[in-house]
């Protein structure tokens, strides 16, 4: 039986476990942190928990491809609940509130009653939202892998998605801030711009719209830390190990062959690494010679990381009465990074058990925006925590004046930045996923290098703009190689 090490306990690193163990690798998984999930992660702080990588999943719903993948790899089973909210989110502007509804029928008369203006547009945007429907992230296998079950698409899903895909370069080439300045009505203009970041191509937003709209995109009960939880449980069920506290130093390589990893200056062999922390960090980092193939080179070029602060709030008070999630223009500016926000948005907790003690609330606020350099600099300068606080208690002051029920029921306030995720993550300049723009390609990147051997690369960098299925889908697709080279019969069970 060969034995292979996984670099990392994030969600491309717990399916490449589970499929490498199944497929009868012995498999050992090191991961830094204490916990697993890597960007899939919550943390408790007095009794409140906050969600800090997963809101929504695409392939929550049985009847999407992602789903037995999903179901493969322990991310959800039987008992899981799924929360599929709606309206999904909720935005304020000027006295007026505007919905983001998942069924189309009623998005479009929603958004009709409230800008008959935009009336042509409206009808072309629900159109085109029900032709995306019909996409489903494909899983598939490499070619010439041995595989237990061939995954293979329907040719009626292939022909129902032509239609969408006659679409695709409208939306490619624009952004979602150019795409909803087509309307008229500054509320929808906003909307829009939140679905999924007016930085990246209205792709993302269209297929975000979908997502929802199809019925897939809910929310696990439980979110990030049962998730990565059920994942890790099956790891340990097939007999693979998890060892928490362990970070790779380096991937050890002999004559262009990897043969092992380094933690704490010692070796411990292997016959093959995959390799799950963040791919742009690692050529970089985890190799005495920083990998030079043009795609990797391509990568450290073309990449546009998309970084977050996290203001989490604990809430001595019922706010069940207010949306799930909810966009507002605060009456005073709030400045994060140096940079004043034009809008703030939160993600309530209240309607899921176990986030907040009873008759209370868990809140979070997701900020955009690369703030790296910022919250490095006032590390250096020694403000880092007091700039934190500053900007706790700014939020704070907007929350309560919007929300008098709020004020002083503060019980605790947490803010992760960049640095935090860099810390946990070693991912680059700790960001998440990867913004792709205007015109750009959705690119993919090789799972192997070529001038090393038994290595191989996992994780959401692999395959922008990245998010948990590319996680899933380059961990699946990493020892699908390694099968291959081995002439192993690659399985996947439930």
């Amino acid at each position: 039986m060969k034995k292979v090490i996984i670099v990392g306990a994030g969600i491309a690193g717990l399916t490449a476990g589970v499929y490498a163990l199944q497929s009868g690798f012995d498999t050992t998984i090191y991961e830094s942190h204490t916990i697993p999930g890597g960007a899939c992660t919550s943390w408790r702080r007095k009794g409140y928990l906050f969600e800090g990588g997963l809101h929504w999943l695409t392939g929550s719903s049985p009847n999407t491809p992602l789903n037995k993948l999903w179901r493969e790899v322990g991310a959800l089973d039987d008992d899981t609940v799924i929360h599929n909210r709606d309206p999904f989110f909720a935005l304020e502007y000027k006295g007026h509130t505007v919905y983001l509804y998942r069924d189309i029928d009623k998005l479009r008369q929603h958004f009709l009653e409230i800008s008959p203006e935009d009336k042509t547009e409206i009808i072309r945007l629900c159109r085109d939202i029900n032709k995306f429907t019909k996409i489903s992230m494909p899983i598939s296998d490499i070619k010439g892998v041995k595989v237990k079950e061939r995954a293979a698409m329907p040719l009626s899903m292939l022909f129902s998605m032509l239609p969408a895909l006659t679409r695709m370069s409208f939306y490619a080439n624009q952004t979602a801030g150019e795409f909803s300045m087509r309307f008229k009505n500054p509320i929808l203009r906003l909307l829009l711009q939140q679905v999924a970041g007016s930085e990246n191509n209205a792709i993302a937003a269209i297929f975000t719209l979908a997502t929802f709209a199809s019925g897939d995109g809910g929310y696990p009960e439980g979110g990030s830390l049962d998730m990565a939880g059920r994942m890790a449980k099956r790891i340990e069920n097939l007999g693979g190990t998890v060892q928490y506290g362990k970070k790779v130093d380096k991937v050890s390589v002999l004559n262009g062959i990897a043969n092992g990893v380094i933690i704490d200056g010692e070796y411990i062999e292997a016959d093959a690494v995959i390799v799950t922390r963040d791919t742009l960090a690692a050529v970089d980092t985890l190799f005495d010679d920083p990998i030079r193939e043009p795609w990797a080179q391509k990568m450290r070029e073309k990449t546009k990381p998309m970084l977050n602060t996290f203001i989490c709030l604990g809430v001595k008070a019922d706010l069940s009465d207010l949306p799930g999630s909810l966009y507002f223009i605060p009456e005073e500016p709030i400045f994060c990074g140096g940079v004043q926000l034009p809008s703030i948005g939160l993600n309530n907790y209240t309607g899921y058990a176990g986030y907040a003690p009873e008759g209370c609330t868990a809140m979070t606020s997701i900020i955009a925006g690369d703030s790296y350099n910022y919250w490095k600099a006032c590390k250096a300068n020694g403000t880092y925590e007091s700039e934190k606080q500053k900007l706790a208690e700014s939020f704070i002051g907007i929350l309560e004046k919007k929300y008098p029920q709020t004020a002083g029921k503060i019980a605790v306030w947490d803010v992760a930045t960049p640095l935090t995720y860099e810390r946990y993550l070693g991912s680059y300049k700790g960001s998440w996923m990867s913004i792709i723009g205007k015109g750009d390609k959705m690119t993919t990147y090789p799972s192997k290098p070529e001038s090393i051997q038994n290595v191989y690369f996992a994780g959401q960098r692999l395959s922008g703009p990245g998010g948990l299925p590319a996680a899933a889908e380059t961990g699946r697709k990493a020892v699908q190689y390694l099968c291959r080279d081995t002439n192993t019969v690659f399985q996947g069970n439930i």
